[in-house]
């Protein structure tokens, strides 16, 4: 699916009313345990690439955090930003790819990937990794939630040469879009020149109904000079 295809449907998504007004839990335990505490918070900025309505740097802003980030959906951007004028926060919010960020080197202190690099590709997922080395700060970490090969949606749908899986029917995961599945040694190898200080595997089973198990990379690295 090129760039133009991902716009295009996570734009209808967002046309539809797809919102998300508050942030992930995992992201609010990343902010607060390891933002810099030799700074004012408005001197910290954090970075969101795929920030969607902006649920997470709406709730960075509020807490007193530099905010800005990259999205593909331009009908999202605008929600974001809407939303942070609205209650009079700031926020550099632009819409494009993040294999190419348009914005300088050492520019974050934090970075927050909520499960949107695990929508690419191979190759577009490492340009992205690649991408937000060069965009945090040295001593600058990164949250990044990748969907896990344990999930039920992985053995759904038509594996493509990228990776990711197609037209997924099963699972927590359906009608997302194309998904790229990781195993550990994918996650180590995605963030190969970063130091891990943490990789946890989230997984969760829903015994009400089909038993579908919903599973979760979330990983915490940190950029080295």
């Amino acid at each position: 699916m090129s760039d133009a295809a991902m716009q295009a449907l996570w734009d209808a998504k967002y046309r539809a009313g797809h919102r998300e007004r508050y942030p992930w839990d995992a992201v609010v335990s990343f902010l607060f345990r390891n933002a810099p505490r030799d700074r004012a918070r408005d001197a910290v900025r954090v970075f969101e690439v795929g920030f969607g309505t902006g649920n997470n740097l709406w709730c960075a802003a509020r807490e007193g955090f530099a905010v800005a980030g990259i999205e593909f959906s331009e009908t999202a951007v605008s929600a974001a930003q809407a939303r942070l004028t609205e209650e009079g926060l700031n926020g550099d919010l632009r819409q494009g790819s993040f294999t190419a960020l348009p914005f300088p080197a050492s520019h974050a202190d934090l970075a927050i990937d909520r499960a949107a690099i695990t929508c690419a590709g191979i190759a577009d997922a490492a340009l992205a990794v690649s991408e937000l080395h060069r965009v945090v700060k040295p001593g600058g970490r990164v949250l990044s939630c990748l969907y896990s090969a344990r999930c039920t949606s992985a053995g759904s749908g038509t594996l493509a040469p990228d990776g990711r899986r197609h037209d997924i029917t099963s699972g927590t995961l359906t009608n997302v879009g194309p998904l790229r599945f990781y195993t550990e040694a994918d996650v180590r190898t995605l963030f190969a020149s970063w130091q891990l200080h943490a990789l946890v595997h989230h997984d969760r089973t829903d015994y009400t109904g089909d038993g579908h198990v919903h599973a979760e990379w979330h990983v915490v690295a940190e950029r080295m000079p």
